[in-house]
């Protein structure tokens, strides 16, 4: 019996998926930057489109595989970069929406999905004829006198077979593919219970007296949302994906208050079939096997090879020295918010659920600023076109243009076109802002379409967020920490435009996790650089610009409550670090009993500040990209800090600056070291004095 290769046997399984009739993916779009033909695309599109493009690619990637002429970068990396094409549409397009905007049948699609296609990963690298031919190039990489970026490429390539386990026995190669299939599943499985459980979680309300605090507009948001969801006569509130929700900080009536957190804190562990805490012990124990079955002590380890900190060591040590720090940060806050508690006879020991109101009494009282007196200056498409796209013109000459012949996948989408300078087009940007039940929680930013001069491809991006909606009527008001989540989305759509590679594979966004969030987070300080501010925060009936006592009341406000919400960042990355730092004879874990050892163990005050996350919902994580990764959003700000350092003693928000830093960061992808593009920028190594000192923490 002739034995395939499993690249071989992948593709004949493969190619026995039906014939597309008229499948929207099956040819280039032919709309402006090929962006997806949403008006042309349902639901059922999907899983044929994606299933076929994996037959697809696997046939092409049979052929570079089979090639008898010796490798060369051409024939075989180049040759990669071409292959599934329209996987590779189908996939894009579908992450997003099944993120955004999920259904049962997307739903289903997922978990149909997601075992094929971690076996068409392994049958990509962990065949042995193809990853001969890229073990050749490497090992001869000195003497094919490559650019800097086609090195980059072709170490990458190297670096993944290693990582996917190229190297390993047959039999090793085998238990790491059931692995990688059962992962697969699980974090579908995750995400959807998660999904399923934070609707279910939303907290339920006989009357309006029970939400007093909240306002008209608020009391009638929760009534609405309430008779969507077949409740007539009751008032809910929906939960955001974080610990802490938005509504705490208006409540007065402290018993819904408590009720709302604890909704929060144990969406996930109610013990029916939204519970995700054996589907996290049976993540956890996988990962751990599976790296150590590369070679790895933990999952941890493992992860940072190949980011920007390079070892988990570098990652817990950055992390344990803001804890004290932090911890005495958040003591005297406390301090703070108990007087606040004890001024009003308030007759208890303030609880988690009662932080946010006083602290905001506290703020009123210290800075005076006041949430519903900032709002009217701050409606959303004004901060957008006059605040986030004005930044961008100020820091590096763009201008935008509305789009309204681009079809999208919900109404509520809007999309841009972004010009140079010189009026040279360079890409489209979607914007989908409103919380919806079918939406993953939180924000970000993804691509349909990647940067690539290989294929004279443009990119095509979105930013996603999760804004309460305004009842209809209403003016799109936000918050000033909307403000600054759609600056630093736009941050990560400016890392993907400004993208210039050759190779779609390094392009953009496409780095390191600890490196991917510098940009975005770099860009939220144009949201109150004073040019921008005046640009954008202006009064939605008069027009008048925000009074400037205003200003300096936010402006002063801005280290205010750091202990609080550095903390629960800094816990939650903790968090994450420890479940990832199990060694592999650690066995099953108690999740409750884990999760309460390892946040004790930080000296952080978890007792009144909780971790951003609780490990049954943390999404990043278990369900995301970010496992023993998100500490990347603490590090990717000191990096930032740095950055904004150096702007500032050099003149600021300048066109100069922003080109400087368009062509040492923003445009570079991944085609050098994260830590040389670091030093070029700013001249030295990361310091982690800037991070805390932007905090308003004073270091230990």
């Amino acid at each position: 019996m002739v034995r395939l290769s499993l690249l071989a046997a992948a593709t004949a399984i493969f190619t026995v998926a039906p014939v597309l009739a008229a499948n929207p993916f099956e040819q280039q779009s032919t709309l402006p930057y090929q962006a997806p033909p949403f008006d042309r695309i349902s639901d059922a599109d999907y899983q044929p489109a994606i299933e076929l493009g994996i037959a697809q690619s696997l046939a092409e990637i049979r052929k570079i595989a089979d090639n008898p002429a010796a490798p060369t970068f051409d024939n075989t990396v180049v040759a990669m970069e071409r292959q599934g094409q329209m996987l590779n549409r189908a996939q894009l397009a579908f992450g997003q929406v099944a993120q955004a905007n999920t259904n049962p049948v997307l739903q289903k699609t997922q978990a149909a999905l997601a075992p094929q296609l971690a076996a068409y990963s392994d049958a990509i690298y962990l065949d042995p004829k193809l990853f001969a031919r890229f073990k050749a190039l490497n090992d001869r990489k000195a003497s094919l006198k490559l650019t800097e970026e086609q090195a980059m490429l072709l170490d990458d390539y190297y670096k993944d077979f290693v990582r996917a386990g190229a190297q390993l026995s047959a039999a090793d190669q085998a238990t790491l593919r059931d692995l990688n299939k059962q992962l697969s599943s699980l974090g579908v499985a995750f995400r959807q219970k998660l999904l399923a459980a934070t609707k279910a979680g939303a907290l339920i309300v006989d009357s309006p007296a029970q939400l007093a605090g909240l306002g008209s507009a608020g009391v009638e948001a929760a009534q609405r949302d309430a008779q969507e969801r077949g409740l007539p006569g009751k008032y809910l509130l929906s939960l955001q994906n974080t610990t802490t929700q938005p509504a705490l900080q208006s409540l007065t009536d402290r018993a819904t208050r408590e009720a709302l957190f604890k909704q929060s804190w144990t969406r996930a562990e109610k013990g029916d079939d939204n519970d995700t805490r054996a589907t996290i012990v049976q993540i956890i124990q996988l990962r751990t096997k599976k790296a150590n079955l590369l070679g790895f002590a933990t999952w941890a380890d493992y992860s940072l090879a190949e980011q920007m900190a390079k070892t988990s060591d570098t990652a817990r040590n950055f992390l344990n020295a803001l804890d004290a720090p932090t911890a005495a940060a958040q003591a005297r806050e406390l301090s703070e918010v108990q007087q606040a508690v004890d001024l009003e006879k308030g007759g208890f020991q303030a609880q988690p659920w009662d932080w946010d109101l006083y602290a905001e009494k506290v703020r009123k009282a210290k800075y005076d600023v006041d949430e519903n007196e900032t709002k009217p200056y701050l409606e959303l498409w004004n901060v957008l076109e006059n605040g986030v796209f004005y930044a961008a013109n100020q820091m590096y000459g763009l201008s935008f243009k509305r789009r309204t012949d681009i079809p999208t996948f919900h109404p509520d989408i809007r999309v841009y076109e972004a010009f140079e300078e010189n009026g040279t087009p360079l890409g489209l940007i979607y914007f989908d802002y409103w919380k919806r039940d079918n939406k993953a929680g939180g924000a970000w930013m993804n691509s349909y379409v990647r940067q690539s001069k290989l294929f004279g491809t443009k990119p095509v991006i979105s930013n996603t967020a999760n804004f309460t909606k305004p009842a209809p009527g209403q003016p799109p008001l936000i918050t000033f920490d909307d403000v600054r989540t759609m600056f630093h989305e736009f941050g990560h759509g400016l890392h993907g435009l400004f993208a210039s590679q050759t190779y779609p594979s390094i392009s953009g966004t496409a780095v390191a996790r600890d490196f991917v969030e510098f940009p975005s987070q770099f860009n939220e300080h144009w949201a109150l650089e004073p040019r921008v501010l005046a640009h954008y925060a202006k009064h939605y009936q008069t027009g008048a610009v925000m009074p400037q006592a205003l200003v300096d009341k936010i402006k002063r406000a801005e280290l205010f409550n750091q202990g609080y919400s550095f903390g629960e960042l800094l816990a939650a990355a903790q968090l994450d670090m420890a479940w990832h730092s199990l060694p592999g004879d650690a066995g099953p874990q108690d999740v409750d009993a884990f999760e309460a050892k390892a946040l004790a163990s930080t000296g952080l005050d978890v007792a009144h500040v909780p971790p951003r996350y609780r490990t049954s919902y943390f999404s990043h994580i278990w369900g995301g990209g970010y496992a023993a990764g998100y500490y990347a959003y603490i590090w990717t700000d000191m990096l930032e800090e740095n950055v904004y350092d150096w702007f500032k003693a050099h003149g600021g928000m300048t066109r100069a600056n922003g080109q400087r830093m368009r062509d040492l960061v923003l445009s570079r992808g991944h085609t050098q070291d994260y830590n040389v593009m670091f030093r070029n920028m700013t001249g030295h190594d990361p310091q982690v004095a800037p991070l805390l000192r932007s905090r308003g923490i004073p270091a230990k």
